[in-house]
């Protein structure tokens, strides 16, 4: 009995906090990456200090004080996600989980080591910014943004074989440059050679290397050409999958009063009887 009750206090824990399939979860996600955010935003202001903010900083201690906030915010997080996750989800061995164990480090590690150098410090600091990738869990419950979510997923593959042809290419390109223009023309490298072959794919055009022969210059116009024709693929590969996705979404979405379909993916009510349609997506 007293199992039961355990596990449900630490179910109603969980579901009010940290599960994403609920509408307090989704906003306590959202209170946790904005936390954040700040937290990453406090160390860039840190490393600055522009002047325009020294007159908002009332105390020297006020960057202490902030992290101190963050650190326990971040430590109660921690233990509660430790405390009430399920068991089968193991969350101190998950990714998230040893992200979220090193964000709340540094400041315990100051406490306990004072002359450990700082950089390493604000290294360990930064890290919280990989928390924000908890909005791509956000993105399934999200209606309409989780289209794009399915989108990628669904044509993953597909685009694995696109990124693995152009990097075949630029391996191809910068390999002959490399044989072509030599170190007396900057590419010393086949490492260096691969780069400039991306830079000038992508047509970005850094001008740091350029080739000086005539067969490297021709070779350059071809990548720029390969790459002004190839950059759409991906667009359109998965633009054409958003649409068989949203079309396969209206035809299985019915209303359970008159049994029609072609329902819009954030729609609350049929278009056909007007009652309301069950699985909102804000629900």
């Amino acid at each position: 009995m007293t199992d039961m009750k355990m596990g449900t206090w630490r179910q109603k824990i969980y579901g009010h906090l940290f599960d994403i399939r609920t509408r307090v979860g989704r906003k306590m996600e959202y209170f946790w990456i904005a936390m954040a955010v700040a937290s990453v935003f406090l160390v860039f202001i840190e490393s600055g200090d522009p002047q325009p903010l020294r007159v908002l900083v009332a105390r020297e201690d006020l960057y202490l004080k902030l992290e101190i906030l963050f650190t326990a915010v971040f430590t109660v997080e921690y233990f509660l996600r430790l405390l009430t996750t399920p068991k089968e989800k193991n969350y101190a061995f998950t990714f998230l989980g040893v992200i979220d164990l090193l964000t709340i480090l540094p400041l315990y590690i100051l406490l306990i080591y004072p002359e450990m150098a700082g950089q390493y410090v604000t290294v360990l600091r930064l890290l919280r910014v990989l928390r924000v990738l908890r909005i791509f869990k956000l993105l399934r419950y999200m209606g309409a943004a989780s289209l794009l979510w399915d989108s990628i997923i669904g044509v993953r593959k597909k685009l694995l074989v696109f990124f693995t042809f152009v990097m075949i290419l630029l391996c191809l390109f910068g390999g002959v440059m490399y044989v072509i223009e030599g170190p007396e023309h900057g590419f010393t490298s086949l490492p260096i050679s691969v780069y400039w072959a991306v830079v000038t794919m992508t047509t970005v055009g850094y001008g740091d290397i350029t080739p000086h022969t005539p067969a490297g210059r021709i070779l350059a116009s071809m990548l720029i050409l390969i790459g002004y024709s190839i950059i759409a693929i991906p667009t359109g590969v998965l633009t054409a999958h958003m649409t068989e996705v949203l079309q396969r979404r209206r035809h299985l979405r019915r209303c359970e009063h008159c049994h029609k379909s072609g329902h819009d993916d954030e729609a609350r009510f049929c278009k056909f009887c007007g009652q309301q349609l069950s699985h909102y997506s804000d629900e």
